[in-house]
């Protein structure tokens, strides 16, 4: 009886993570109707992703990232 109960409660939680995942991956299916958007932001389109395109994209990210955090830091000095 106690091993019937152990196995439904794995069923159920098997039914929950499963129902979760469905949900996770039609949130990221979303998103890919905007590849017309990144198209128009440089990146050639229904060509090859050069890896120096990549590069610079990465790059622009990590300047900005640390233009924030150096905002960030300076504002919370003044205070």
């Amino acid at each position: 009886m106690r091993a019937m109960f152990s196995l439904l409660g794995l069923l159920i939680v098997a039914a929950i993570v499963l129902m979760l995942v469905k949900q996770q991956l039609g949130v990221h299916k979303a998103p890919a109707a905007s590849a017309p958007a990144t198209a128009a932001s440089g990146a050639p389109s229904g060509g090859p992703i050069r890896p120096k395109d990549v590069g610079q994209q990465v790059q622009g990210a990590l300047d900005d990232a640390a233009r924030r955090t150096a905002e960030a830091a300076a504002s919370a000095a003044g205070n």
